[in-house]
């Protein structure tokens, strides 16, 4: 891997704080994701599962599983973790896989056996337990119509095992991994810090007839020399009227003199996300409509990061926030009282230029998992990233940050170092 390695008291609190979640006598099962096939012998880079990281942490490659089983009479099976054997042919051709002494360096888990060990050990734990967690996906946003190694191993297991008892881990792990760490907040850090490197970078690159793929190839080369092995998300390099278009990912357009660059772009570091959103004038100065357009972006980015407090309702915020934004675009001619006064409550009038949400919890995944109808807790993660789209006039624009929420008082911003205000951006652009 290309990160520093990660403290392993990190995963070791995180095992525990799942186990003292989990019902008596049951056990939990966690599988990597698979390696996904494009073509012929052609494969995508390999992505492992976000939860069997949180659980062990060193286990990053394919065909591992982990196990949970805290009342299990035999102690050594308390924690499992299940590896493909490496060998001295795999050595040679994909490079040498975890031995069992470094996994247990990497994750803290004493018993680490090899994978063809897995069904005669799963036999001997089964049949000490009443009740199985099996991991699905069922984050608010997921859309998935691939059916995942996890998918497979739990059909497996349940057709093996038909009288135990079945239960959740997400529901547990959703609340689990939306309270971040102190060790997490560093990797998120270190994951910001790189991507204000290459913000900064781009700020003396672009001019006018610059192509956005060129821009994205700038992110990525500063992201690569700093221990990132990639985007955190597919980035969006937007010139003028593409930023009108939520998910643009094309990024092959040219750069006109006079035109906004909506970069909704981040680092991955260790398998933390960033997520940052900066718009920046192509030739260096914002025109007056679009600076004046900018800054109320920037007002209710500002009034909104100061509502992300412990106890506050994720809905009620996005209400508020919506009021704040309505006053905004009354100001700038974009509403009159006659929109307002006759908006649709399911539909306000400001939604015509600002149609998304303004936070989502961050971390591990981009869209990171937490449970919205909940109260917001410290130590949670969440972007801040209003914006006014205004296709009539060829641009939008989108400011975010990724802020962490604090006992008292504002939540500490983790790209405070990224340049945001408009005359700074212009200072740097022109410096």
């Amino acid at each position: 891997m290309k990160y520093n390695p990660i403290d392993n008291n990190l995963f070791i609190k995180n095992r525990k704080n799942f186990a003292n979640k989990m019902k008596s006598n049951s056990l939990a099962v966690f599988n990597s994701n698979d390696i996904y096939p494009i073509s012929a012998d052609s494969t995508m880079p390999f992505e492992q599962h976000r939860d069997i990281f949180y659980l062990s942490g060193g286990v990053d490659q394919e065909e591992s599983i982990l196990v949970l089983f805290p009342d299990c009479p035999k102690e050594k099976h308390r924690e499992i973790l299940f590896l493909k054997e490496t060998n001295e042919h795999i050595a040679i051709w994909e490079g040498e896989k975890l031995t069992k002494e470094k996994a247990f360096e990497t994750s803290g888990i004493k018993t680490v056996y090899w994978l063809q060990d897995m069904e005669k050990i799963m036999f001997e734990i089964m049949t000490q337990c009443d009740t199985v967690y099996i991991n699905t996906n069922e984050h608010y946003r997921a859309n998935v119509e691939t059916e995942t190694r996890e998918d497979r191993f739990s059909k497996w297991l349940k057709d093996k095992y038909p009288a135990h008892s079945v239960a959740k881990s997400n529901p547990i792990l959703q609340r689990l991994r939306s309270v971040k760490d102190p060790i997490e907040l560093d990797l998120i850090q270190q994951a910001c810090d790189i991507t204000e490197k290459g913000f900064r970078r781009i700020l003396n690159f672009v001019k006018p007839d610059v192509w956005e793929f060129e821009i994205e190839a700038e992110f990525i080369h500063e992201f690569l020399r700093n221990r990132s092995k990639k985007f955190a998300y597919t980035p969006i390099v937007a010139s003028g009227n593409n930023a009108n278009v939520l998910h643009y990912v094309e990024n092959n357009q040219q750069c006109k003199a006079g035109d906004l660059i909506l970069l909704d772009v981040g680092a991955e570091y260790a398998n933390y996300s960033s997520d940052m959103t900066r718009t920046i004038p192509v030739s260096g100065r914002f025109t007056d409509r679009q600076k004046a357009v900018y800054n109320a972006v920037l007002n209710v980015k500002n009034e909104a990061t100061n509502m992300l407090i412990p106890g506050t309702d994720w809905a009620a915020y996005h209400a508020e926030v919506g009021k704040i934004m309505t006053g905004e675009l009354l100001n700038l001619g974009l509403l009159d009282k006659a929109d307002v006064q006759n908006e649709d409550p399911e539909w306000p009038a400001y939604k015509k230029y600002f149609m998304h949400g303004t936070s989502h919890h961050m971390g591990l995944d981009t869209h990171d998992y937490g449970i919205l109808t909940e109260p917001m807790q410290e130590n949670m993660v969440f972007t801040v990233e209003p914006a006014i789209y205004i296709p009539k006039e060829g641009f939008g624009i989108r400011l975010e940050d990724d802020v962490v929420i604090q006992k008292t008082g504002s939540p500490f911003n983790l790209m405070r170092n990224i340049p945001l205000e408009a005359d700074e951006i212009e200072d740097l652009m022109n410096s």
